[in-house]
C-alpha cells in the first residue's frame, strides 16, 4: 500500500517567532487526529528548519528542506548543503520546485546532479514537476513531465526510488487559484506511473507516492485525494494555515 503524504511548504514566511508558534498549534491539533498510512511533513525556511526540527522531534510531524546545493561544501555564499541539512535531523528535502526552475534557473541536469547529492547524504527527495499553461494548451503537457522526469531521475536505480516521492504541480495552478480537475489531475498522475513502470519494475511505479501540488485547498482536498494515483499533496498557501491545513489532512 503506498504512503499517503500530506507536505506543506511554506515558502519565504513565516519569522523565528512565528514558525515557533505555527508548528506549537499544528503539533497540538494534529495530536487528534488518527493517521493511518499517512506522513505529514512540513518545510519552512532555512533560518528556521533546527527550530522546527527540535519542536516536533517527538511528533508525528516531519520537517523538510526547500532546497539545497549539489556540492556538500565550498565557496557557494548563501547555499545549503546536504550535509548541514541532515546535520539539524531533517531528513527530507523539495528539489526541482517551479520556483526554483522559473526564479532561479535550475534545469534538469542541474536537478539530476541535486538528486545525487540528497541520496548520497540518505536524504529523501520529494521531487516537483508540471508543465505551464502555454504547454497545457498546446497539448504538449505530457511530452514536458516526461522530460522532466526522465532527465532528472531516470539514472536512479531501482533501490534508489525508496528514497524518492513524486509531486505534479501544474505551474499554471500554483498560486492562481485555478485548479487542475480531479479527473486532470488523475490522468497526469497515472501518465506518471506508466512512465515510471515502463522505466522500471512494475512494483516501483505502484509504491512510489505521487502528490498533486496545485491550490489544494480544505473545498477541494477531499475529491482530488479521492482519485486512485493521487496520494497526497504538496500544499502551499494553504499550509499557512492550521485549520486550513489540518482540513487537508483530515481529508486524505
Amino acid at each position: 500500500m503506498r504512503t499517503k503524504i500530506v507536505a506543506g511548504n511554506w515558502k519565504m514566511n513565516k519569522t523565528y517567532k512565528e514558525t515557533k508558534a505555527l508548528v506549537k498549534e499544528l503539533d497540538h491539533s494534529i495530536k487528534d487526529v488518527t493517521l493511518s498510512n499517512t506522513r505529514v511533513i512540513i518545510a519552512p525556511t532555512f533560518v528556521n528548519l533546527q527550530k522546527a526540527s527540535k519542536m516536533t522531534r517527538k511528533s508525528v510531524i516531519e520537517v523538510a528542506a526547500q532546497n539545497m546545493h549539489q556540492l556538500d561544501s565550498g565557496a557557494y555564499t548563501g547555499e545549503v548543503s546536504a550535509p548541514m541539512i541532515k546535520a539539524v535531523h531533517v531528513n527530507v528535502v523539495i528539489l526541482g520546485h517551479s520556483e526554483r526552475r522559473e526564479y532561479f534557473g535550475e534545469t534538469d541536469a542541474l536537478l539530476a546532479q541535486k538528486v545525487d547529492a540528497a541520496l548520497k547524504n540518505d536524504l529523501e527527495v520529494i521531487f516537483c514537476f508540471g508543465e505551464v499553461l502555454e504547454d497545457r494548451k498546446s497539448g504538449n503537457h505530457f511530452k514536458v513531465v516526461e522530460r522532466q522526469i526522465k532527465n532528472a531521475l531516470f539514472h536512479l536505480d531501482s533501490e534508489d526510488w525508496s528514497k524518492i516521492i513524486l509531486a505534479y504541480e501544474p505551474v499554471w495552478a500554483i498560486g492562481t487559484g485555478e485548479t487542475a480537475s480531479p479527473d486532470q489531475a488523475q490522468e497526469m498522475h497515472a501518465f506518471i506511473r506508466e512512465l515510471v513502470a515502463e522505466r522500471y519494475l512494475s512494483d516501483v511505479a505502484e509504491e512510489v507516492s505521487i502528490l498533486y501540488g496545485g491550490s489544494v485547498k480544505p473545498g477541494n482536498a477531499q475529491e482530488i485525494f479521492s482519485k486512485t494515483d493521487v496520494d497526497g499533496g504538496l500544499i502551499g498557501g494553504a499550509a499557512l494555515k492550521v485549520d486550513d491545513f489540518m482540513s487537508i489532512i483530515k481529508a486524505i
